[in-house]
């Protein structure tokens, strides 16, 4: 990068009338947008969004993906919109980001940043500026990148200088000294990066140090007892709102200083003087983020962290309040959404079942707070029930609260629910904490947004499951059967294990069972393929080796590009007789009825689905009255760093072990020898009768 890259971006921040900016490129060939400049913003502040992707949750890359300019008017709107940033920016000021084009193409992106007194919208001017700023650094993208110049800085983004202060004449610089030194208390300036440029000898003595150990030095590093999250955070309030800030802090032993910060382009001007802890120093400036914000913001953090791993409602629903209410001292919460034009509660804590169920499924009104906030997508608070009952006259006090926060819970732009918290007491709601709590509910929104669309899948998934699978084991007569399905602890839960049970004619059934590759919707449909394709072909009357056969010739025609393991039995009831054969399929275990249990070996045929001329061998055995024959999948088997062998030798115990003439019972002790199941498991007993 070169002073033409300098003079574009100094030139659009002061065009626009921005105090900072950001600017983003696009490298080819890359999907994250990289920050390469500041100007007038730290690097420590900018450090967070180093790297965006287009995808993120954030101004730049709305911007950058919809090819428009983003105008965020303050904190509470930055809040609902843009949560991620709002919890750790929650101070006043606006932000335009714009997308930086060349040629009709996508070249970056630029965000500019004004003080949080200024009009709430951009002028004509200040638009032109920008959009004329944004083409002029696409030109130079463009050109870098037609060049082969690099983009990306080597270490950290290029940071402008600031703008200098005027230079006062020696006459000037001694009087300004005099005028300083005659004022109460104590002065001092920090530069941009918040280090002490200089200090009167009255505030050196306010706060008990040497000048020359301050000069240069980072207050709360040079200062420990000023190393507390109030002064950093009023600190970086000064920096990114340009706005004046005040706080109070405690030198040890007995000596509280007020401190009070008015910053510019240049660095910030600070005054010290004596004060009381509850004296509410410059208080008028800036009301602060609320009691006790680095305790909250740790809470908000670790629920942020929470909910990315919440994946059902209901626990999002228990993240949220476990996570929320200690850490606001709040009493109770209500999660509510839309449904067919009436009120859902998703889910609450600290109220009354009963007082719950009396508002689930009313109609949708502007009088009910919960839905007017949801229609909205502007939040309430009300710090007494008076001021509830000011905007919403029908409200009837009966829950036995004081305070209440009504939050609009958003995703992907939208309002899809709100938010009610509720205090025992009156609860005063200053600026920086109700835009922790839209920012808040913002992150509630997107983690119940994804919750509800996995409980939808998952619901498809079992429906999917259930009916693909028999919903009946048709009656045999002289056999009993039992058949478990168990779907995998991870995922959708569904899958391709199957079983099946065929009745042929009155003295001879079929039974099948199998696994097909994977386990999403695609496995789970080509398993109904074959489970079809297997009763077809035992139902004309087709040997077990044919059964496979003729399958796997219909799934290699297929090309689904999954595989399947299968076993299919013939049955013969009357001669007491069956006939196995096998694809790629665990071999069965049969349980004799003197108790022995033996492993059904068959010459193993290739899996389905690979070859299309594959012959499966097939074995003949005795199913004497009284007898178990187990057909499973490899899920009830198969554990990582489990021997296959040992496992299936203590299924086999298990077996042989078991009440054979309950096959339920069997059936669900074999289930419970399963590890958890990091695989589909699939199980079918059968036993011919005396």
């Amino acid at each position: 990068m070169d002073s033409a890259w300098d003079t574009a971006m100094a030139d659009v921040v002061r065009g626009s009338g921005a105090y900072g900016g950001l600017l983003y490129v696009l490298p080819p060939r890359d999907p994250a947008l990289w920050l390469v400049m500041t100007a007038g913003v730290p690097q420590e502040i900018a450090a967070p969004w180093r790297r965006v992707s287009p995808s993120d949750p954030m101004p730049v890359a709305d911007a950058v993906r919809e090819r428009r300019l983003v105008w965020v008017g303050d904190r509470e709107e930055m809040a609902r919109r843009y949560p991620r940033p709002a919890l750790v920016l929650p101070y006043d000021f606006r932000l335009a980001a714009a997308p930086v084009l060349a040629d009709g193409s996508v070249r970056g992106g630029l965000v500019l940043l004004w003080s949080g007194d200024r009009a709430d919208r951009l002028s004509a001017d200040e638009r032109d500026a920008v959009e004329a700023g944004c083409v002029r650094l696409g030109e130079l993208m463009r050109t870098a990148a037609d060049s082969g110049a690099p983009l990306l800085p080597t270490d950290r983004p290029r940071a402008l200088r600031p703008p200098s202060g005027r230079a006062p004449s020696p006459a000037e610089a001694t009087a300004l000294a005099a005028f300083v030194d005659r004022l109460p208390g104590g002065s001092c300036g920090l530069d941009a990066n918040g280090r002490i440029t200089f200090i009167t000898p009255a505030a050196a003595g306010l706060v008990g140090a040497d000048r020359a150990e301050l000069v240069g030095a980072l207050p709360w590093e040079a200062l420990p007892w000023m190393d507390v999250p109030q002064v950093e955070d009023r600190y970086r309030a000064a920096l990114v709102s340009r706005l004046p800030q005040a706080f109070t802090v405690l030198r040890p032993p007995r000596t509280w200083l007020a401190f009070e910060l008015y910053p510019d382009s240049t660095g910030i001007s600070v005054r010290i003087t004596r004060g009381e802890p509850d004296d509410g120093a410059g208080e008028q400036a800036l009301p602060t983020a609320g009691p006790g914000r680095a305790t909250v913001l740790y809470h908000l953090m670790h629920l942020a962290s929470t909910l990315t791993e919440a994946v059902g409602v209901q626990e999002v629903v228990d993240q949220t309040a476990d996570q929320l209410l200690p850490a606001l001292g709040a009493q109770a919460m209500v999660l509510m959404t839309a449904e067919d034009g009436r009120l859902r509660i998703v889910g609450h804590r600290g109220y009354r079942a009963e007082l719950m169920d009396r508002f689930d499924g009313i109609p949708l009104s502007s009088e009910v707070p919960g839905a007017d906030v949801m229609a909205t997508g502007v939040p309430g608070f009300f710090a007494t029930f008076a001021e509830m009952a000011d905007a919403y006259p029908a409200t009837v006090h009966e829950d036995g609260m004081a305070a209440w926060a009504v939050l609009p819970l958003i995703a992907s732009g939208r309002p899809i629910g709100s938010l009610l918290l509720s205090y025992e007491r009156p609860h005063a709601f200053p600026p920086g904490e109700r835009a922790a709590l839209t920012s808040l509910a913002g992150l509630v929104g997107q983690a119940l947004d994804r919750a509800r669309l996995y409980d939808a899948k998952h619901h498809l998934a079992h429906r999917l499951q259930s009916a693909l699978l028999p919903h009946t084991l048709p009656r045999v007569p002289g056999l009993r059967v039992a058949a478990r399905y168990l779907p995998a602890a991870r995922g959708l839960g569904v899958g391709g294990d199957f079983y099946d049970l065929i009745r042929l004619d009155e003295h001879t059934a079929g039974a099948a069972i199998g696994d097909v590759q994977g386990h999403n919707v695609d496995a789970a449909a080509l398993m109904g393929q074959v489970r079809t394709a297997v009763h077809a072909h035992a139902t004309v009357g087709a040997a077990p080796g044919d059964v496979l056969a003729r399958t796997n010739r219909l799934l290699t025609d297929l090309d689904p590009g999954l595989f399947t393991s299968c076993a299919y039995v013939h049955l013969d009831l009357a001669m007491r007789r069956a006939c196995l054969a096998t694809a790629g399929h665990p071999p069965p275990l049969l349980r004799h009825p003197d108790g022995r249990t033996e492993l059904l070996r068959v010459p193993p045929g290739l899996l389905l689905g690979i070859e299309p001329d594959i012959r499966y061998p097939a074995r003949e055995f005795a199913l004497p009255p009284g007898s178990v024959l187990a057909l499973y999948t490899d899920g009830l088997v198969e554990a990582p760093g489990v021997d296959l062998d040992d496992a299936t030798a203590a299924l086999a115990g298990l077996l042989e072990h078991a009440d054979a003439a309950d096959l339920d019972a069997t059936a669900d002790a074999l289930i419970r020898h399963a590890p958890t199941p990091g695989d589909d498991i699939a199980l079918l007993l059968i036993s011919p009768d005396a």
